[in-house]
């Protein structure tokens, strides 16, 4: 069972989407919110490449980085 970081923010409706659609799907993530832990904003610009854009959604075991997301 693969393990997920999720990048976002409260307001974005991506975020939100993703976040619902993982609980749904029972997947097991972390959500980092971006806007509050500004050392966290930084991990994410690594995973991006330096794309302001949420959410950024990492695969932790399997190494995997998706950019936006707009579901399955």
């Amino acid at each position: 069972m693969s393990h997920y970081m999720i990048f976002g923010k409260d307001d974005c409706p991506h975020t939100q989407k993703a976040r619902a659609d993982f609980k749904k799907q029972c997947k097991s993530f972390l959500y980092v919110n971006v806007d509050k832990d500004p050392k966290a904003l930084e991990t994410m610009l690594e995973y991006s490449n330096g794309q302001h854009m949420v959410p950024i959604i990492v695969d932790v075991e399997k190494g995997n980085v998706e950019i936006g997301y707009t579901g399955d």
